[in-house]
C-alpha cells in the first residue's frame, strides 16, 4: 500500500474514495479515529492508501478530476 493523499479536509477523502471506487480501485483510509484524540479540531491529517500497483492510475484519476494533492 502507498499513500495517495494526506489531508485535513474532511470532504476530500469521501470524494476521492468515490472517484476511485467508480474506476474499480480499492482504497483504505488511515487515521480515521485520530479525531477522538484531537477533539475533532481537524488538525491531524487523514491518509488514503491504495495498492502499489494502482497508485499511478489513482493519481491519474485525481488529476483528471481536478483534485489537488501532492505526489
Amino acid at each position: 500500500m502507498e499513500e495517495l493523499l494526506r489531508t485535513t479536509d474532511i470532504t476530500l477523502i469521501p470524494l476521492v474514495k468515490t472517484l476511485l471506487d467508480e474506476e474499480g480501485i480499492d482504497s483504505f483510509e488511515l487515521d480515521v479515529n485520530m479525531s477522538v484524540l484531537e477533539g475533532s479540531l481537524g488538525i491531524l491529517p487523514r491518509r488514503l492508501m491504495v495498492r502499489t500497483d494502482e497508485i499511478d492510475d489513482a493519481r491519474r484519476i485525481l488529476r483528471m478530476n481536478g483534485v489537488k494533492f501532492e505526489g
